[in-house]
């Protein structure tokens, strides 16, 4: 599987546990640490922890492993990292804090949807 139909796949995941503005960022031409970002938010820690455990147990049952979690016990920001994809899955206020959207502004947008 490309990096770019992995990005989109956990894209799905994300949106099917009702994540909140899913964005796929193509970083390959901005950044050397990955191909893609996906960015979403939840409405709270337990919908963020549900999000993040939604994605991973749904790459499991593709055989796909995250290689690393982060903030998985303060759930206002985890990240999946699976090498050529990295995941933030945001409570609302961390996401506009840290700015990712307008950090990576230069990375294009992948659309993810049918």
């Amino acid at each position: 599987m490309t990096s770019r139909n992995l990005a989109k796949l956990i894209a799905g995941f994300a949106s099917d546990k009702k994540a909140e503005d899913v964005v796929v960022l193509d970083m390959r031409k901005v950044a050397n640490f990955c191909d893609y970002f996906v960015l979403c938010t939840g409405n709270s820690d337990r919908h963020i922890h549900a999000i993040a455990k939604g994605i991973d147990e749904e790459l499991e049952s593709f055989r796909i492993h995250v290689r690393h979690k982060q903030g998985v016990k303060d759930g206002r920001w985890v990240v999946l990292d699976l090498g050529d994809v990295v995941t933030h899955v945001f409570d609302r206020e961390t996401r506009e804090f840290y700015g990712l959207d307008y950090l990576w502004q230069q990375a294009k947008s992948v659309k993810w949807t049918n």
